[in-house]
């Protein structure tokens, strides 16, 4: 009698290196989308909001950073190097954490589609983009 198929065969399974540079990547390319974006609604304020916003911004970012995400980039690198070296290519993170990013990708939404200055949007935008692309560089530190 024949085995049923085993969905594990089917996992997109890598080495620890590739889920490294995976998470670090996919970090780069949102914070730097996000920072683009903060970017050019800078573009049609004042210069002086637009020095204000964009300092404000890079200044809550680095804060972001370092007393948040870099804390939880952190922790994913531990959980990768506690894996053993091939391991499925999603598992750089905890399944909870794609609900709550989910859940980001839902406000950042709203927030953008909702009737909050274009300021104060650029500023939170840039913030986290930020955040999201300096706790990047934590992934790619620990690249061979």
């Amino acid at each position: 009698m024949k085995k049923p198929a085993s969905w594990k065969r089917y996992t997109p399974t890598v080495f620890r290196h590739w889920r490294c540079l995976v998470a670090g990547m996919l970090w780069s390319v949102v914070g730097l989308g996000l920072c683009v974006t903060a970017c050019s609604w800078f573009s049609e304020l004042e210069w002086a909001a637009c020095i204000s916003g964009a300092l404000a911004g890079f200044g809550s970012g680095v804060l972001i950073y370092r007393f948040g995400f870099s804390r939880i980039a952190r922790k994913n690198i531990d959980r990768i190097s506690s894996q053993p070296e091939r391991a499925c290519l999603f598992s750089f993170q905890e399944w909870r954490s794609y609900l709550l990013i989910a859940l980001m990708v839902l406000l950042g939404q709203v927030l953008k589609h909702s009737h909050i200055s274009t300021l104060v949007l650029a500023t939170v935008y840039s913030g986290i983009g930020t955040a999201l692309t300096l706790s990047s560089s934590l992934y790619y530190q620990r690249l061979p």
